[in-house]
């Protein structure tokens, strides 16, 4: 799974004073909250012009109509008072009388479905990366061999050149200092964090209310130094809403993916889920419990795309007319090709019009499943948009999945926009220095610095970075097409919101880097997304479209 947030790791090392050369800073500069939603020439901030879309949208006296979007992720707060009034009902489920009352072949889908669940009601909450269970199951194949590569052909060529690619990722990345560091630094930290629960009185906590008590109030030299290094990381990620739970889930997470390089990976996902991961025809597992442990991501991305809007409470949504599906299939650690298929399928055939998809790893050994999802998906008219990643590298060149390409060359699916994250002059630059980019295969950027949303709490709003953000930013402006111009196509609405992009005017930072260039030279249309001038464009176009039905 691509990294959620900006470098928590890096920063937990650089604020512990281990490692001086970080890759990447935050401006300390912040933009107010829901800075993407604003308009440049209004309110100075690089943002989407959402209101000035709903003024135009008025102006033409249309009626929405309502658009189901899937959101395929790690879970929602089905209790946020901003999301349970968009939340998706099964109109033909009956909840909880545990019966397949619509013969979808899952019971009680009342919200979704969550595809890491067991039928004991157990879930999965941490993974191993998709490269160490590669690497594992292909070295009895090929590790005491030696191969002469250009005498292999067909899948045997395959299997081992992923053999190669993942023997170099899981043994040949594994800083050996930065985890000796955090198995050195771990034990403390997490006494210390131990203690701070008890004085705050909950299990997860964040900056904020680490800011309610002073170092003065602590007498543990161990929860001093928790409490500092957490203040410091949240200043140095511009978000007070990371938590404790956050921080020792990514600790634990490069722990386990040190630990890969010499044993196989715990088996997390068959241990409760139990189907045969072999099959993809074994298709209806898992169980309904899209809340499950671990929210947070899934509830952020959902509230960006359609939190209730016009409420009083909380924030706004991008688009004002949806449901909200949650199909739960990403864990903390690589999510599996059969989960992201299946997770597909069950989205497209419950009624969803946009899915959104804020995930990615290296590796994709079953990517013909996922290609074939992409297909089926496209077949039904269903607009995919997918999170760029957070690697700051070129996925021209650099695998990065799931994406459009077809595995057997046969082409690519026309249905999926590739999206990377902006920021604001403001807040960093106007590109998010973390964002994957790529001349042809990352279509438009949008906002995802700072991006204020609903968080797990019921009641409780926070930031966020990351191209997971930028993500539902643009399924937001697809759904809110789909609304008002109900007779477009979903590679229609894919054109619209690529082809009505602001064309940056001038360079930007190439991620990671402080090299100057051109937006077009690392992005296909070398622009900002714009609900504005996407609901203009999708006007005229649909207004093309009824002349050439009159004409006919």
């Amino acid at each position: 799974m691509n990294k959620r947030y900006t470098l928590l790791l890096s920063a937990f090392m650089v604020c512990s004073g281990v490692f001086a050369q970080s890759t990447e800073a935050t401006s300390e500069k912040r933009s107010p909250n829901g800075w993407h939603l604003m308009d440049k020439v209004d309110s100075g901030y690089n943002g989407i012009s959402v209101e000035k879309a709903y003024s135009f949208l008025k102006s033409k006296n249309l009626k929405s109509k309502k658009v189901l979007v899937a959101v395929i992720d790690s879970g929602i707060d089905t209790l946020h008072e901003d999301l349970k009034p968009v939340l998706w009902v099964n109109p033909k489920e009956i909840a909880g009388n545990g019966k397949d009352d619509d013969h979808n072949g899952f019971i009680d889908d009342i919200h979704g479905w969550n595809f890491l669940g067991g039928k004991d009601g157990k879930n999965v909450k941490e993974d191993s990366y998709e490269g160490a269970r590669v690497y594992h199951a292909l070295r009895a194949k090929w590790g005491d061999k030696e191969v002469n590569a250009d005498t292999l052909k067909g899948a045997d060529k395959k299997s081992y050149e992923m053999y190669v690619k993942a023997k170099d990722k899981v043994v040949g990345e594994v800083n050996m200092e930065e985890i000796s560091f955090l198995k050195g630094m771990f034990p403390d930290f997490s006494a210390g964090d131990s203690i701070l629960r008890k004085i705050i009185g909950k299990e997860e906590y964040n900056a904020n209310d680490l800011n309610k008590i002073t170092s003065t109030d602590i007498t543990d030299r161990k929860a001093k130094m928790a409490r500092g290094l957490i203040l410091q990381i949240s200043k140095a990620n511009g978000s007070d809403e990371i938590s404790n739970q956050q921080l020792l889930d990514e600790i634990g997470a490069q722990l386990r993916k040190a630990d890969a390089a010499k044993v196989p990976p715990p088996t997390y996902r068959q241990d409760v889920v139990k189907d045969d991961e072999s099959n993809l025809n074994d298709r209806n597992y898992g169980n309904n419990d899209v809340m499950a442990s671990t929210p947070f991501h899934g509830t952020h991305c959902s509230g960006i795309i359609g939190a209730a809007r016009k409420n009083g409470v909380g924030i706004d949504g991008v688009a004002d007319n949806v449901n909200i599906m949650m199909v739960r299939a990403v864990p903390d650690g690589d999510e599996h090709d059969k989960d992201i298929a299946n997770a597909i399928r069950y989205a497209v055939d419950n009624g969803a019009k946009v899915i959104s998809m804020s995930f990615g790893k290296d590796f994709s050994p079953e990517k013909r499943w996922v290609d074939e999802a992409f297909k089926y998906a496209e077949n039904k008219g269903v607009l995919l948009v997918h999170a760029a990643g957070n690697d700051a590298k070129n996925i021209d060149t650099a695998d990065n999945f799931p994406n459009p390409v077809f595995e057997n060359g046969t082409g690519r699916a026309n249905n999926v926009i590739t999206v990377g994250a902006s920021g604001d002059w403001k807040n960093g630059g106007l590109t998010a220095s973390f964002s994957n980019y790529g001349k042809k295969e990352v279509d438009v950027f949008a906002p995802g610095v700072g991006i204020y949303s609903t968080i797990p709490g019921g009641n409780t709003y926070g930031n966020a970075n990351g191209t997971s953000m930028a993500c539902p930013v643009v399924a937001g402006i697809a759904a809110l097409i789909m609304e008002y111009y109900p007779s477009l196509t979903a590679t229609q609405v894919k054109s619209i919101i690529e082809k009505s992009a602001l064309v940056a005017k001038e360079e930007v930072k190439k991620p990671g880097t402080d090299e100057k260039v051109q937006l077009s030279d690392i992005s296909k249309t070398g622009g900002f997304v714009n609900a504005y001038e996407a609901v203009k464009l999708a006007d005229e176009l649909s207004k093309t479209k009824v002349k050439t039905a009159v004409k006919k």
